[in-house]
């Protein structure tokens, strides 16, 4: 298959390298430092283990001029998908489908959703619904992506922990397309199982990031840090049962217990979650995907949510202030005695 990965950050380099090693063609849509990395050397994966993969594959910055494709796969942050929306259409043909990776509510989330919500759009992730306009949601298979990776250098990815990502079309159809696509995936050495629920999936993935990101973000604990300490733990679990009240209140059922997920989350161990390696960066947050979009949902089902109201306001002042000040906000050692 031929596959366009739009954004060649830690999860896009990632799926794209595996892809590319799995013998598929693989053209990434990238800028800068990027895109001269992957056209010089490919795309570099380097493993826990020490084991390096080096995925052949090209980039290019020229929509026009990549081509068509199977799949075109959206590896941005959420907050950058509405800026190349419009920009999408000389990448496919008539059967091309797009899966959207981002974190959090998608901006499809709603399409195909049947009840009283159905077709709306989430103005948190997606404002006037730019993109829902843009994207055809008959293109769209929905993913959750499960992977902790980092972008290290250009080209250069470091994956931390797992390999799943779970695909399901958006009315929950076991179609011909979507079982083509898992084939693809798991053929390159990646878990695709094929969902029929797959909203239901997004809110398990989403029912930690909500948490662990934002209190990240402000306190620069760790996964495991967060998980451990009781403070956190008790702030996570408090978030948590807002968001769950939520989910159940739109007809979502979760598969494992408040406290599993939280202990699954501490086993990933002194991971920064992609929150605060943004802070660290001085990089834009991913907050309105992740936490205002539950703030939202919940608006809409009249479901209370004052402890994820709160960290998405203290969070959200955070990402201002960087972007007023033009700073990175990173913990500074201590001078040794």
């Amino acid at each position: 298959m031929r596959f366009c990965i739009v954004g060649a950050g830690a999860i896009g380099g990632f799926v794209g390298a595996k892809l590319a090693l799995g013998g598929h063609e693989v053209v990434f849509i990238a800028r800068g430092k990027n895109l001269d990395a992957i056209n010089a050397y490919g795309v570099h994966v380097f493993y826990r283990d020490g084991r390096e993969e080096v995925a052949p594959a090209r980039a290019t910055d020229d929509y026009a001029a990549a081509g068509q494709f199977d799949a075109v796969i959206l590896g941005l942050k959420a907050h950058q998908v509405a800026a190349v929306a419009g920009k999408l259409a000389p990448l496919y043909h008539a059967d091309t489908v797009v899966i959207p990776m981002q974190n959090g509510i998608p901006f499809w989330y709603f399409q195909n959703h049947g009840g009283p919500l159905a077709g709306r759009t989430v103005e948190s992730v997606d404002p006037g619904g730019v993109v829902k306009d843009a994207i055809h949601a008959s293109r769209i298979l929905g993913c959750v992506v499960y992977p902790a990776t980092e972008l290290t250098a250009p080209g250069t990815i470091v994956h931390i922990e797992g390999d799943r990502f779970p695909l399901g079309e958006l009315d929950g159809q076991k179609s011909a397309r979507v079982q083509a696509m898992a084939d693809a995936f798991v053929g390159s050495g990646l878990k695709c199982p094929v969902l029929d629920n797959v909203r239901a999936e997004i809110w398990l993935k989403l029912w930690g990031n909500l948490t662990f990101n934002p209190i990240s973000a402000l306190t620069h604990a760790t996964l495991v840090d967060m998980c451990e300490d009781p403070n956190g733990r008790e702030l996570a679990a408090q978030m948590m049962r807002e968001a769950q009240a939520v989910a159940e209140s739109l007809g979502i059922a979760f598969r494992v217990t408040l406290d599993k997920r939280i202990d699954g989350a501490a086993k990933v161990g002194r991971h920064k979650t992609s929150m605060l390696q943004d802070v660290e960066a001085g990089r834009p947050l991913e907050i309105d995907a992740l936490v205002g979009s539950v703030v939202e949902l919940g608006r809409l089902a009249g479901v209370p949510t004052p402890t994820i109201t709160a960290i998405y306001n203290a969070t959200k002042l955070l990402d201002r202030t960087m972007e007023r000040e033009q700073v990175a906000v990173r913990a500074v050692p201590l001078p040794s005695s």
